[in-house]
């Protein structure tokens, strides 16, 4: 399927549902773009960019950030306000907040976006949960510890 038929039908699902009752599915799947998320993190970092700022930053052209934009901007995730010529885009705060209230309803690892196994979890968890999780934090550890090293390295 060609990449502007699928935009197209992306868009043509999301202009079906008013921003503020977009399902979790539907942010998730606005979001699922590695652009899309480049983006909000530069508009994260910078506080408020216009399209051609944001096409330098990430490399693409500026239709493709406009696109992107748009996406973004009915899912509610970024705003903007034209100013003459320019239209600066940022992030809206409270639809940020949103997502990640949505993202603590579907995560299954009980951490309540702390990044924290609850107490609780662990007393309720089955054997196989705990060893993967307990994988999962030496993972962690490990690229923890090795980023260290490159830094003590570089210095």
């Amino acid at each position: 399927m060609a990449r502007g038929l699928i935009i197209k039908q992306l868009l043509n699902n999301l202009y079906k549902t008013d921003p503020m009752e977009m399902h979790a599915a539907d942010i998730f799947k606005v979001l699922s773009v590695e652009t899309r998320v480049r983006i909000i993190e530069f508009l994260k970092a910078r506080g408020t960019a216009g399209a051609k700022e944001i096409s330098a930053e990430l490399g693409i052209t500026t239709a493709a950030v406009s696109q992107h934009l748009k996406i973004l901007k009915h899912a509610g995730l970024v705003r903007s306000e034209r100013q003459g010529y320019w239209i600066p885009y940022s992030i809206d705060e409270k639809a940020m907040e949103n997502c990640r209230e949505l993202l603590m309803e579907v995560c299954t690892c009980g951490c309540r976006g702390t990044g924290k196994f609850r107490d609780t979890e662990t007393e309720r968890s089955d054997l196989a949960s705990l060893e993967n999780y307990a994988q999962e934090l030496e993972n962690e550890l490990a690229a923890v510890r090795q980023r260290l090293e490159e830094l003590k390295t570089a210095e």
